[in-house]
């Protein structure tokens, strides 16, 4: 009973996490922590390379991250990829 009511914490957790990103910081999260490159990024969305990295940068301040690598271990430990 105590490892199922743990499990559920660690998704609240992620939810939380997830909820302080707007929909298309998420977008963007996926496409970067599944390795496209930033212009990638930017064609496939439909948005400009400076808006890749405007996003970039909110969403590693949002988590306290500090790098694409951090933010790629992030997402996988939480099955976002």
């Amino acid at each position: 009973v105590l490892d199922a009511f743990a499990g559920s914490i660690e998704v609240a957790a992620v939810d939380e996490d997830l909820d302080r990103l707007t929909e298309r910081e998420r977008e963007v999260m996926r496409l970067i922590a599944r390795g496209y490159a930033y212009k990638e990024v930017a064609r496939e969305l439909f948005i400009s390379i400076k808006t890749v990295e405007t996003h970039m940068s909110s969403v590693l301040r949002k988590l306290q991250l500090s790098s694409r690598h951090e933010l790629t271990r992030w997402a996988s430990d939480r099955r976002l990829l």
